[in-house]
């Protein structure tokens, strides 16, 4: 019995890594199934490029909503989306691997299963999708959250997003985030997270903010206000630090050169104490000397903890 399961499951994920693979090479889609008169209920809510979705269209010069872009069909976006592992994974080394071992995948192809039950008012199963797929991959995706295209979860255990979040395309988040609310209201009460956001390991993104285009939020932030275009963010609570607006191009964050606010703030006090201190010594004269035998060690260990601090040692 095992090995039937274990082989219709290794059957199951060599199609699906065939069909990837054949979409790739000839670039064929398929919007509809043969004699299909409706739209693929697999697809999303219409987006345009540069919003998150769930966004309203642009409207044109006479005052008329612009066109949405054409839809790609489900085989095709399978294909974005193991194209989007292998671009911000260097462990992705095949797709058959990707399509059979990457739980942030699965829990999303999961949720275009989900979605559009839900938004079609169909009662329990949505959620029982949902929370299968939370017992297999350990990734939470309420099924009326909106995910965007290429939307990428690397390693993925303890992910949340709920059921009002917005996110755009090219979307990248690392294990343990969330993506949640603040307290029991009713409506939008989760973020909106426009495209080409990522989001560090352990991160909370909390409440019904906007996380800004290209921005960035480092490990273990919480953020609780609206993250601008083109900022990172860090600490806790988050603090945005602006940077020149020039657009990246692989996701990627560089921990150990992310700023850290917090070592500022005691550089600053430290700077403050040693000019009092000179004061002192302009005041007092005759002790000098003497205050700054018993300081010496003192100054020596706020050097080395500061130092030890800048570079990840803690408090």
């Amino acid at each position: 019995m095992k090995k039937g399961l274990f082989g219709l499951a290794a059957l199951g994920a060599g199609a699906v890594a065939y069909a990837v693979r054949s979409t790739e090479s000839n670039g064929s889609t398929r919007s509809e199934a043969p004699g299909a008169t409706g739209a693929d209920p697999l697809r999303p809510p219409a987006r345009v490029s540069g919003s998150a979705a769930g966004r309203e269209p642009e409207a044109d010069s006479q005052g008329t909503a612009a066109p949405s872009a054409r839809h790609p069909g489900f085989f095709e976006r399978m294909r974005d989306d193991v194209r989007a592992v292998k671009e911000r994974d260097p462990a992705a080394t095949s797709t058959f691997e990707i399509v059979t071992s990457y739980s942030g995948l699965h829990a999303l192809w999961l949720h275009r299963l989900a979605h559009p039950l839900y938004k079609r008012g169909v009662p329990v199963i949505p959620r029982w999708i949902s929370q299968f797929s939370r017992f297999v991959t350990g990734i939470e995706i309420h099924p009326g959250a909106q995910i965007g295209e290429r939307f990428f979860i690397d390693h993925g255990s303890g992910v949340v997003i709920g059921e009002t979040t917005e996110v755009g395309d090219d979307v990248t988040l690392y294990q343990g985030v969330t993506l949640g609310g603040t307290g029991k209201e009713h409506g939008k009460r989760h973020p909106t997270v426009d495209n080409d956001v990522v989001v560090g390991a352990g991160a909370k993104v909390l409440g019904s903010i906007r996380v800004g285009e290209n921005a960035k939020i480092g490990a273990g932030s919480i953020v609780i206000h609206d993250v601008p275009d083109n900022a990172t963010v860090v600490g806790n609570p988050g603090h945005p630090v602006l940077l020149d607006g020039q657009r990246v191009g692989i996701p990627d964050i560089d921990y150990t050169h992310m700023p850290d606010p917090v070592a500022e703030a005691m550089r600053c006090l430290v700077r403050r104490l040693v000019e009092l201190e000179n004061e002192l010594d302009e005041l007092y004269p005759d002790r000098k000397a003497k205050r700054k035998a018993k300081t010496a060690i003192a100054e020596r260990f706020i050097e080395e903890y500061i130092d030890g601090f800048t570079h990840g040692g803690g408090i």
